[in-house]
């Protein structure tokens, strides 16, 4: 055990010895020099020492030598290694502990970086300075200001504490409330506590994350939340990349535009700030705010529209970029088609004037310019004999300009167009103060001549005031008047976008909907849904290639249902289906409610009817070129056959098959019932599927002609609304889905981010 102590104290002797070495400071040149014996002090003039390495310059010091210690004044300056330099009024330099206390004017140097502080704390061994009184760090990179900092010489870290601040070359302001570490030769910051981050664009908020000042790349690692404008995005972890404009987020990530009242969700994602556009996969769905209300607990909330899909895309494009949708209308010969060509015709004609006269405003500005602008006209001899007789000013004409009112006018029928009201109204402005410069530059100009003829004529009489009139016209200065252009407002107008790839699912409190794709902007107010849509209202079931459904004021107008249209309707738990079919299927609503339905094109139907005890009697089938449902309070009233009618009434009793139209599907254990289906999806089995008879026939068509071309039949039994209110009005580009969508981030990346989370 005592040859263990002893080798012990061997091992750590030269350790502790190495620790006690203490360096005497030299000093190497002086001035002047006066030692003062009582005190075992040297005053110094221009002193020059020498320290481990470090050279100490001052105006004036005094050397303690017992104590190995000096205290400098005036143009301090300590180097120390080829790139070191620090700058300050005052020093007290410690030799034996290599420390240095610098006060007033501190300026620390250090290659491409300056510290500056009043007081700085400056360790020469560690190379570590630390101020607590406020300091500001400097490169070409970045400004830097705290209450507290430290910099490591050796590292080139920085590590600041309390209202940090940092603003970089490009204007990105960054704030801290609590720590910071900055490295200078990487331009990386670290933050260790709530931090904001601010440009021109974008806002970022984070209490643990990474930002180059260089590059403007950044990792966000907890509470992020980025902001653009009305557009947020959050998640778990967020990479950014500010140059190019390009984030990715990861897990439970909301994507929201106030603006839009759109909230988009998902576990994985990418954002595009050039194209505004933001593609979320992996548990994806979307929210979109309507002015619809439902009563939950007896108070009324507003209803949303939930989406799901594989893959969600959300995007600000611009309206000319887009085919938008008419909606259908009834037309005179109660045929279905868009807007009436002759009053669509008026309106364009209407549109047409307006700008004709924004740009005829615009061409008389233009012209007056060119006239102001033209080389003073000398008066004929003629038109100097005439002022001078008549002792007049000349007469300058004002430009052709239209007239206000006119002008109003036209700018109100614009006004009701919804794709140029706002470039209307920046018309307005250019347009008309521009008219009013145009008068006051003619004002001007007889103002002028009038007041310099006035003095003129006293003095030397009406030749003089001819004169002078002349003269103060050609000096009126050139009116500075900018050409008016008239522009396409569809050219800047943007409209929200949303569309949804594969396995996309709806649900609304009175509607709900599948299909594979979808498509969804607020510029035509229309939703569409393609490839194998099904979409469900109460008891009522439709499918057709594609399903739009148009909206008007937020609240739903018509819907379409375009090629192999088929809408089933059941009571309950009944299962005789109430059945229409055709190739063009359109529905009109009043207030939320379906009033008018039209099938066209070979259209077929089948309902059940009643009688007074409630109990099903009869089965009506109809074939037609054209048939028209009329609904009032929610219940079917008439069926209009129109051209081509076939038609039969069988009772119930007498069928020994169950009546199917060919086509008849009925899938009830598709259709999301809430929420959370459409976050989850709905599993294929989850639901049990309806029971249809066995012995169903298919029927195709019906047997008894009649004669009539037009046949009103009163209906006891109500159908269910085909479709109720959908959303506040959305529109969709059709468009034809994309092979492959964009990869959002690198999957194994991915996956591993996922697992460490």
């Amino acid at each position: 055990m005592q040859k263990l102590r002893l080798l012990f104290l061997f091992l750590i002797c030269p350790f502790v010895l190495l620790a006690q070495t203490r360096t005497q400071i030299k000093l190497e040149t002086a001035e002047h020099a006066n030692y003062n014996t009582k005190v075992s002090a040297a005053y110094l003039r221009k002193p020059v020492f020498s320290h481990d390495g470090a050279i100490l310059r001052c105006d004036s010091a005094v050397l303690y030598s017992a104590r190995n210690y000096f205290e400098a004044f005036g143009n301090v300056h300590i180097n120390q290694g080829d790139t070191l330099n620090i700058y300050s009024d005052l020093l007290n330099y410690d030799g034996n502990a290599k420390k240095a206390h610098l006060d007033k004017n501190v300026k620390l140097v250090d290659r491409e970086n300056t510290l500056t502080s009043n007081v700085l704390d400056y360790d020469m061994v560690a190379k570590i300075g630390k101020y607590t009184t406020g300091g500001k760090l400097v490169n070409k990179d970045a400004t830097i200001t705290s209450t507290e900092g430290f910099y490591f010489s050796n590292t080139r870290d920085a590590y600041f504490k309390i209202n940090v601040r940092v603003v970089t070359a490009e204007k990105t302001t960054i704030t801290s409330e609590e720590t910071l570490r900055y490295n200078t030769a990487s331009n990386w910051t670290n933050f260790y506590g709530p931090t904001h981050i601010k440009n021109k664009e974008d806002k970022l908020y984070t209490e643990d994350g990474a930002y180059n000042t260089k590059s403007e790349n950044a990792y966000f690692g907890k509470k992020n939340l980025y902001t653009n404008g009305s557009r947020s995005l959050k998640g778990d972890s967020l990479y950014y990349y500010g140059k190019q404009g390009y984030g990715k987020a990861v897990k439970n990530i909301l994507f929201k535009d106030t603006k839009d009242q759109t909230s988009l969700w998902g576990q994985l994602g990418e954002y595009y700030r050039d194209e505004e556009r933001v593609v979320v996969t992996q548990k994806a769905y979307v929210g979109i705010g309507t002015k619809d209300s439902i009563t939950v607990n007896n108070k009324k909330i507003p209803d949303t529209l939930w989406m799901g899909a594989d893959t969600l895309e959300s995007q600000r494009s611009l309206v000319k970029d887009l085919k938008l949708l008419e909606r259908p209308v009834v037309k005179k010969d109660n045929e279905i088609g868009t807007e009436d060509e002759k009053e669509k015709a008026e309106k364009d004609k209407e549109k047409a004037e307006a700008r004709k006269l924004l740009q005829a405003q615009g061409e008389a500005i233009k012209e007056e310019n060119k006239k102001a602008a033209a080389p003073n006209r000398k008066l004929s001899r003629k038109e100097r004999r005439q002022l001078e007789k008549e002792g007049e000013k000349p007469k300058i004409a004002a430009p052709t300009k239209l007239p206000i009112d006119s002008l109003a006018n036209a700018s109100l029928k614009l006004q009701q167009d919804s794709l140029v009201a706002d470039s209307l109204s920046k018309l307005k402005k250019i347009a008309i103060p521009s008219a009013a410069k145009v008068d006051s530059v003619k004002t001007k100009i007889q103002k002028t001549a009038t007041s310099t003829a006035k003095t003129k004529e006293t003095s030397t009489g009406k030749t003089a005031n001819a004169t002078a009139v002349k003269n103060a016209a050609n000096q009126v200065a050139k009116p500075v008047l900018k050409d008016t252009v008239v522009t396409n407002p569809a050219d800047t107008v943007r409209a929200r976008v949303i569309k949804a790839f594969h396995n996309v699912r709806v649900y609304k409190s009175n509607m709900q909907a599948k299909a594979d794709s979808l498509f969804y902007t607020s510029a035509d107010s229309t939703l569409r849904w393609y490839k194998n849509p099904i979409l469900w209202s109460d008891g009522t079931q439709q499918t057709g290639d594609t399903i739009n459904v148009f909206f008007k004021n937020s609240k739903i107008h018509n819907f379409q249902v375009l090629q192999n249209g088929f809408i089933v309707n059941v009571e309950g738990d009944s299962t005789k289906f109430n059945q229409v079919k055709g190739k063009i299927i359109t529905g009109f609503f009043v207030n939320g409610e379906l009033r008018n339905m039209y099938v066209d094109g070979n259209a077929e139907s089948i309902y059940y009817s009643k009688n007074n005890k409630g109990e099903y009697d009869n089965v009506n089938q109809t074939v037609s070129s054209r048939l028209t449902f009329k609904f009032i309070e929610k219940e079917l009233t008439h069926i209009v056959t129109i051209r081509e009618v076939e038609g039969a009434v069988d009772p119930l009793h007498k069928l020994t098959k169950e009546a199917l139209l060919t086509g008849f599907i009925w899938k009830p254990e598709l259709r999301p019932t809430s929420k959370a289906d459409i976050i989850k999806g709905v599993p294929v089995t989850s639901k049990p599927k309806a029971k249809v008879p066995t012995n169903a026939a298919t029927t195709t068509g019906t047997k008894g002609k009649t004669t009539n071309t037009s046949k009103t039949t009163p209906i006891k039994t109500p159908i269910k609304e085909a479709i109720k209110q959908v959303d506040k009005p959305v529109v969709v580009k059709p468009a034809e889905i994309p092979k492959s969508q964009p990869k959002a981030i690198d999957s194994i990346k991915v996956d591993s981010l996922i697992k460490q989370k």
